[in-house]
């Protein structure tokens, strides 16, 4: 099990490496340079890119034991033809109209070089802020029998929490990785945690990093069952 709070993950105890996937969500470009989407809008993207290392050690060890790697990128269509009338108008306000700010197939739309993305991984394409909503991402997830989620990424308070939400009410087992997650504003990060651990663990639990990779590492270094 993984050391955890308000309970050590999962609850019953059971990781199957076949059912386990680790979930990277919108390390791109846009979030973490100083040049992309984030900054434009006033925040500093340093607390983003300090997490990337706990983000490779936590995805290196779900690969170690087998299980899936997925990163998620946000993004809209280039033409334009997925953003409403609303999205459009805060784009506008928010003095990023004409620019190729969070648009697919731009530079800031990619994930940030020093995330680790290996061949065997997947990226999830979505518009949205929560990972599941318009995108492929639950047929995969069936198709690979995944029961359970390691989430990390940013922002810790929009697109992590609302992909953990949706998570959370399709039934995965979530664990969320505190020091894998950031903000740009750090009272929205720490009251975004704390409601995961609100009525014994509502979304789940919370770890660090560190615990992850080190049960993880136990898991790999146990003998394998040949059957079930």
């Amino acid at each position: 099990m993984i050391k955890a709070e308000p309970y050590d993950w999962p609850y019953d105890g059971q990781i199957d490496p076949t059912g386990l996937a680790a979930l990277a969500i919108d390390l791109q470009r846009d979030f973490l340079s100083p040049q992309g989407y984030f900054a434009r809008l006033g925040y500093d993207p340093g607390p983003l890119r300090a997490i990337i290392p706990a983000v490779n050690r936590v995805t290196r060890a779900v690969r170690g034991i087998g299980g899936l790697v997925i990163h998620t990128r946000q993004g809209y269509r280039a033409d334009l033809a997925d953003m409403t009338p609303f999205e459009r108008w805060r784009r506008q306000r928010n003095g990023l109209d004409g620019t190729d700010a969070l648009l697919r197939g731009s530079p800031g739309f990619e994930i940030e070089d020093d995330v680790e993305v290996l061949g065997g991984d997947v990226v999830v394409d979505k518009t949205c802020n929560g990972s599941f909503t318009h995108t492929d991402l639950e047929h995969i997830l069936g198709a690979r029998g995944i029961t359970h989620l390691i989430i990390m990424g940013v922002t810790t308070e929009v697109c992590v929490h609302s992909t953990l939400r949706e998570a959370v009410d399709r039934n995965y087992q979530c664990l969320t990785v505190l020091d894998a997650c950031a903000s740009g504003d750090f009272q929205n990060h720490e009251a975004a945690l704390r409601m995961v651990t609100v009525e014994g663990g509502v979304f789940g639990s919370l770890a660090t990093a560190a615990a992850v990779e080190a049960a993880l590492a136990r898991l790999e270094q146990a003998p394998r069952r040949t059957g079930r």
